[in-house]
């Protein structure tokens, strides 16, 4: 993939939960306390990946807020929203600054080494879960009013937005970031994966 693009109309955004109530569906695999530090580890890589990129975490725990500023996050507190309109207003905030475009990457993508390459298409970028269900990474405009969807099967209702808002669309299936951790069999990819940040 090409390098990160630093342009400076660029920000990454990573909606963080709350580290202790991450990754539920792995709890016959690890316990709370392990589960809590593999989500804590993996958003560590994601921050890492998005530099050099102004990075906004949004969150509603004081926890998430607290780790976030210690890694030079900006915090955009969305306490009770979801994920969906947290995001929304987050973006919407974002593009308020003066971004003219925000990469959004979910925080448990282990494998993840460059984000800013994302940004570079004028249109909507979307990488795809390896299993081509759900949007690990989404590169949008500010300003288009895009709707988010996430959930199961968000990768094809994002793609539909796109088109909506008469947008041209980018699929991108790579590896690193088409790698999430929701089910045990997706520790595996957790073996020789970056420290956390």
């Amino acid at each position: 993939m090409p390098g990160p693009l630093a342009a400076p109309a660029v920000a990454a955004l990573v909606p963080v939960k709350a580290f202790h109530l991450a990754k539920a569906r792995l709890a016959d695999t690890l316990g709370a306390a392990e589960r809590a530090a593999l989500a804590r580890r993996m958003a560590g890589v994601v921050l890492a990946a998005a530099q050099p990129l102004p990075v906004a975490v949004v969150c509603d725990d004081d926890a998430v807020a607290a780790w976030a500023t210690e890694h030079g996050a900006t915090v955009l507190w969305r306490p009770g929203r979801g994920l969906n309109p947290a995001v929304q207003e987050a973006v919407t905030a974002l593009g308020d600054a003066g971004y003219e475009r925000v990469i959004v990457a979910h925080a448990d993508l282990p494998l993840a080494a460059s984000l800013g390459w994302v940004a570079a298409f004028p249109g909507v970028t979307i990488v795809p879960d390896r299993r081509d269900d759900g949007t690990n990474v989404l590169s949008v405009p500010t300003g288009i009013g895009f709707e988010f969807a996430y959930g199961a099967g968000s990768f094809r209702r994002h793609a539909t937005e796109a088109r909506r808002r008469r947008m041209p669309v980018r699929v991108v299936r790579d590896r690193a970031l088409g790698w999430d951790v929701d089910i045990a069999e997706d520790l595996a990819a957790l073996e020789g994966a970056p420290a956390e940040a």
